[in-house]
């Protein structure tokens, strides 16, 4: 087959079905979400040893007693000294050898839990890829496996880190001994300078094959269902027998990434950072591992992909938001009870965060949401607050996954969030008045992907305990992909609300 073989092989596989490969980058984006279930559970537990130890009640005592307004460090440097001071006796309660503990022990688990979910989960994206390329199904595929090969991926990471680093040495060793050797020798540093300079672009090209390498590796394991040091030399080998079809790859990944850098950076330049982010996520990471795993395939002679939908892109885009909506309507309906107690968790972090910012606004901090619309601009604030909004529905549904926990984590900083902001709004009118024409999309969008997250843990939970079919999961997977897309349009219509209406109707009336 030809290069543009392996495109249209691509092509087909994200529009015949892409519900049955794209949960698994999403189960990837989050992985964050995962991770930041621990330091969440770590300020809970560091919380609670500050309250039972008392600690807590002398920090709150020495903030009130601190003015809000601190004084000019300008004008009378000693009367700001003496103000900052006022904070020593919050710091001596934080700073002990049990917070110590909890901080360590709060890097060392997450650290842990990166090195297990994101092989895993990489396993699992490429499984499936190279499923849906022969026509089979992405996600049942894909669950097998990240079991299968998860440490096979996460040996590949290790070795690769191990030659970056060994390469770093042997150069930085190899320089450092010859530029001695030939500024002894010849007494001139400009020799060893330019000796210096060829092995910088030596060192760069032998990164350069590493990565290249083992950017088919981890093809290669489960293309060829083979070990860790094998796949290495099967993607040489294929590197070695390819080099049209391996440097096409490489061009088109190194283009996008330049493409989407540019893009990025001139829309930062307007703040819209999270759209950006969110497009990559969903499409760019997703078609690269198609077109690496069809170019591999396609040189094993297993390429069979779907064939391409008749319809037009239109047409299919306008279906799946139908689909979208049907799912998200006939999951709320389908856990009514899951959604009240969704309802009540939140507005029980609201009230938390309202309770717990007391003492901040008593103090005389401040947010305003006047500050926050200055230089607003209208369609680059609908494109952030899309991009943001969605990201974060996406990553709290799918995150349930791991048995709850981090969608019920999200929900509840979300409400403590909002509920501080809203203690502490200098005008809670205004605020409101801001609030009310998305929220009431946004704030149920959010309710909705929490309830798909717990949900889904609940799925998860039976399949680990074997009352649930690897099947069952997968379609568990999908189904929660199109309640989101449902939710997408929720967050879409919010965004626009929020852009182009909130920030203006109600200032006449201010």
């Amino acid at each position: 087959m030809s290069l543009s073989d392996s495109i249209t092989a691509a092509v087909a596989v994200f529009r015949r079905r892409p519900s049955d490969f794209l949960p698994w980058y999403l189960l990837g984006a989050a992985i964050p979400a995962i991770v930041r279930l621990v330091p969440f559970l770590a300020v809970v537990v560091g919380y609670l040893y500050l309250e039972l130890t008392g600690r807590l009640a002398v920090m709150h005592d020495s903030l009130g007693q601190i003015d809000g307004s601190p004084p000019d460090q300008h004008a009378d440097q000693e009367a700001f000294d003496e103000w900052a001071g006022g904070f020593e006796p919050v710091f001596e309660q934080l700073f002990t050898p049990t917070m110590a503990l909890i901080v360590l022990a709060t890097i060392i688990v997450s650290v842990g839990l990166i090195l297990v979910l994101f092989p895993f989960v990489s396993a699992g994206q490429l499984t499936a890829c190279s499923a849906r390329l022969i026509d089979k199904r992405g996600l049942t595929a894909g669950i097998a496996g990240a079991r299968r090969y998860w440490l096979r991926f996460l040996g590949l990471y290790i070795l690769e880190f191990l030659l970056w680093v060994g390469a770093v040495i042997a150069v930085g060793m190899g320089v450092a001994f010859t530029a001695t050797v030939v500024t002894a020798l010849t007494g001139e540093g400009l020799l060893a300078g330019v000796f210096a300079v060829v092995a910088l672009f030596g060192f760069i090209a032998v990164l350069a094959a590493i990565r290249a390498v083992f950017a088919f590796a981890p093809v290669a394991v489960v293309v060829d269902d083979t070990t860790t040091f094998a796949s290495v030399s099967n993607a040489a080998s294929f590197i070695w027998s390819s080099p049209v079809a391996a440097g096409f790859y490489y061009l088109i990944t190194i283009g996008s990434m330049i493409a989407v850098s540019t893009v990025s950076g001139v829309l930062v330049f307007f703040d819209v950072v999270a759209f950006s982010s969110l497009l990559t996520m969903i499409l760019l990471f997703p078609f690269l591992d198609l077109l690496k795993v069809a170019l591999y395939n396609d040189y094993r002679n297993r390429l069979a992909p779907p064939s391409t939908p008749d319809r037009t892109l239109r047409r299919q885009f306008k279906s799946g938001m139908g689909r979208g909506w049907r799912e998200m309507t006939t999951f709320i309906r389908q856990s009514l009870g899951t959604h009240a107690l969704v309802v009540a968790l939140g507005l029980l972090s609201f009230w938390v965060g309202w309770e717990a910012a007391e003492p901040i606004a008593n103090a005389g901090l401040e947010t305003s949401i006047s500050a926050r619309l200055e230089d607003h601009n209208p369609l680059a604030a609908t494109l952030e607050f899309f991009g943001n909004n969605w990201m974060v529905a996406l990553t709290t549904a799918f995150s349930g996954v791991a048995l709850v926990a981090p969608a019920i984590a999200s929900l509840v900083f979300n409400g403590l969030f909002l509920g501080f902001h809203g203690r502490t709004e200098v005008e809670p009118l205004e605020l409101l008045a801001f609030v009310i024409p998305h929220g009431i999309f946004e704030i149920p969008a959010i309710f909705i992907a929490t309830a798909v997250g717990v949900w889904l843990g609940r799925i998860w939970w039976r399949a680990l305990r074997g009352r649930a079919s690897r099947v069952e999961f997968a379609d568990a997977l999908e189904r929660t992909f199109w309640v989101l897309v449902g939710v997408g349009i929720l967050l879409a219509i919010a965004a626009a609300i929020e852009g182009f209406l909130s920030p203006y109707y109600f200032q006449p009336f201010v």
